[in-house]
């Protein structure tokens, strides 16, 4: 079993806030592969499914965000399993919005959710990153997460968060290179190949006579 978490604070206060990117995508998976209803489990929402064959369980923390690591945990207690099944779908300030990248391990990147889930079950999990960008001063992080997308930013996000869910079933069968490779494809198709070039035929000649001479016939 997969462990899908998409991180997120709870409530309408929160719910457009790019610090909220985990929740909206975990909510298009959940739609587009028809899981189970919501329902409250493990200090979150937790909705039951199958994507490619392989069973999902999608989890929401409803803590709030420095607090995801006691949801994550408990389900991961629950079911008895490693690191290595959970994956974590999260916004990231070091990608630029429209970019997603991920990875196996490593820091927290000063991400909240993401330490206190590795304070939980350690570090070696699945992270899903989904780009948000840079305030461009560590100063204003907090109000630029805590905040709503832009308009364009809201569409940047929901053309992510489609790809991301039209792939879902490469990253539920552990290809995370072709996962990644998909969804850059499908934000970034590759230009329409130019028609092959139409060969004019040769002109239509006289059979290879030599021409007429000019003058009388004798």
């Amino acid at each position: 079993m997969l462990l899908l978490v998409g991180l997120g604070n709870p409530g309408p206060k929160y719910a457009g806030h790019r610090h909220n990117f985990g929740f909206l995508a975990l909510d298009e998976i959940v739609r587009r592969y028809g899981f189970g209803p919501w329902r409250g489990r493990f200090a979150g929402a937790a909705a039951d499914g199958e994507i490619g064959g392989i069973r999902i369980l999608a989890l929401k923390p409803l803590t709030m965000m420095n607090m995801s690591g006691r949801s994550v945990g408990e389900a991961v207690r629950f079911h008895k399993l490693d690191p290595a099944d959970v994956t974590v779908l999260y916004d990231e300030l070091d990608l630029v919005p429209g970019k997603m990248r991920v990875k196996t391990g490593g820091g927290h990147g000063g991400h909240n959710g993401i330490r206190d889930i590795a304070a939980q079950i350690g570090p070696d999990f699945r992270r899903v990153r989904l780009g948000i960008g840079h305030p461009g001063d560590k100063d204003r992080v907090t109000g630029y997460v805590l905040h709503d997308f832009t308009k364009a930013e809201r569409k940047t996000a929901d053309d992510l968060i489609d790809a991301v869910a039209e792939a879902a079933p490469l990253l539920a069968g552990g290809e995370d290179n072709r996962f990644m490779t998909r969804v850059s494809q499908t934000l970034n198709p590759p230009p329409p190949k130019p028609p092959p070039r139409q060969v004019e035929p040769e002109p239509a000649g006289n059979g290879g006579a030599p021409p007429a001479a000019d003058g009388d016939a004798g």
